[in-house]
């Protein structure tokens, strides 16, 4: 069998699965309704003649061979340096959450589970805790006594005061008399000389005053660190049993909550196990906090130059439309491999994305420096090679439900993009997905045919010169 055999048979294959793929298609267009032959005029027969490369493509077509369109971009191709990468989280997207006290663990999230700031995550009861709140109450009770020992104090320096005033008004009443009391004048002399003294004790109980509120906030503090509940909320009055008790005297279950939203990551203990601290119970991620390491040649730093920005765009993949980059900032690594000649480089998308998760792969579009200006670009997929040619469609700007095949006058191609010197406009498609099977329909044996159009099956039927 001749390869232009196998090349037919082949052909012949292809347009028969489009055909079954199609059925009930199929169906509704069961043939060709020939026209009968009329006579043409000069301007009919020229302008048959100029549409042989144009193909009807309706929209049952389109959607039978998945054929999808891009727009014609303006891109600097020449100078564009892609480096291949993949995304992975941020030093700071991960958050540990441990035991700040040994005891029991209660779970209340499971792995995977969205979370938002403020949610519990497991509660734990601890033989600790009842000494932290012993330290609290202890505490509270020395600035009770610190307060009554004032109230003592200061009670005897307002007795000490008034004896004395009074023992000098008698002592004045007798002098104008001309009589002298050495017994009153001796016990004024002693009540005087006692207020230094009261006035110290004072001073002394003050001072226990303020070192019981030290250990009370000390107190208060340590068992603050162990519960992450904050100082004034543990220490707010609330009723409890018609009294007004603080709140860490009701605290049985200490409460771990997360302080930021996201999803949880590892459940490192089981549910009623036994920890010792600080034993990791639980550790949450922010899958938004994501950047991208590339791994460059060491030969592009020269051209790579103080390039601050570039875009990570996505391999190429179903559904994720070619165009669809973001915007990153970028900056050049600490690490680089003498042996293999690369250089890491690190970029912080400025938005997210769907396909954008760690772990996946992507590339990295950096412009270098140039005085070349951008050139019209259409994917490299866009480009099938038919024999010795290459060939792209233009969707017809006059008719959407037509496509042109154009013979590629290729430029620069960075095997992703590649520049086209002529034949395209800014405002122009091209067929990105189904380009080949437009290649196989408008080709015979490696000769274009003369023009024609799909079926709603997706097959082909070519134009006949009758």
């Amino acid at each position: 069998m001749t390869t232009q055999t196998r090349q037919t048979t082949h052909i012949k294959r292809l347009k028969t699965a489009m055909a079954i793929a199609s059925v009930s298609l199929t169906m509704l267009h069961s043939g060709c309704i020939q026209e009968p032959p009329q006579s043409t005029g000069p301007d009919q027969d020229e302008a048959g003649s100029a549409d042989t490369n144009r193909i009807d493509i309706p929209a049952t077509v389109r959607s039978n061979l998945g054929i999808t369109f891009v727009s014609v971009e303006r891109r600097r191709v020449d100078s564009t340096i892609r480096v291949p990468g993949a995304f992975e989280l941020q030093p700071r997207a991960r958050r540990e959450y441990r035991m700040t006290l040994s005891g029991e663990v209660r779970l209340e999230v499971d792995q995977y589970q969205q979370i938002e700031a403020g949610d519990v995550l497991y509660r734990f009861r601890s033989p600790r805790w009842p000494e932290l709140q012993h330290e609290i109450i202890m505490g509270e009770q020395d600035i009770e006594t610190a307060l009554a020992e004032i109230d003592v104090v200061r009670a005897r320096i307002s007795e000490s005061e008034r004896r004395l005033a009074l023992t000098r008004d008698r002592l004045s009443s007798l002098s104008d008399a001309e009589i002298r009391n050495a017994d009153l004048e001796a016990q004024a002399a002693e009540i005087e000389a006692s207020l230094p003294r009261i006035g110290a004790e004072l001073r002394q109980a003050e001072t226990k005053l303020a070192n019981a509120h030290r250990t009370r906030e000390h107190a208060l503090h340590r068992a603050s660190a162990a519960t992450g509940i904050d100082e004034s909320q543990l220490s707010q009055e609330i009723e409890h049993d018609g009294q007004m008790l603080p709140s860490y005297r009701r605290i049985d279950w200490i409460e771990v909550r997360a302080s930021e939203s996201g999803v949880v990551e590892t459940l490192a203990l089981t549910d009623g196990a036994f920890a010792d601290s600080p034993s990791l119970v639980v550790s949450t991620i922010d899958p938004t906090q994501v950047r991208f390491r590339a791994i460059a040649l060491q030969a592009d730093l020269v051209r790579l130059g103080t390039a601050e920005t570039g875009r990570i765009v996505p391999p190429t993949t179903p559904g994720i439309p070619i165009g669809d980059g973001v915007d990153s900032s970028i900056m050049i690594g600490l690490e680089a491999h003498p042996e293999q000649r690369t250089v890491t480089l690190l970029a912080t998308p400025v938005e997210s994305r769907a396909w954008i998760r760690p772990g996946v792969s992507a590339f990295l579009e950096v412009v270098a420096e140039t005085t070349e200006r951008p050139a019209l670009a259409i994917p490299r997929s866009a480009i099938v090679k038919d024999g010795i040619t290459h060939v792209f469609f233009r969707r017809d700007p006059k008719d959407p439900n037509k496509a042109i095949r154009v013979e590629a006058d290729m430029g620069v191609d960075d095997g992703r993009w590649v520049a086209i010197n002529s034949g395209l406009s800014l405002q122009d498609e091209v067929v990105l997905d189904g380009a080949f099977e437009l290649k196989l329909a408008t080709q015979q044996s490696g000769v274009m045919q003369k023009g024609g159009h799909f079926h709603a099956d997706g097959t082909f039927h070519e134009e006949t010169d009758e």
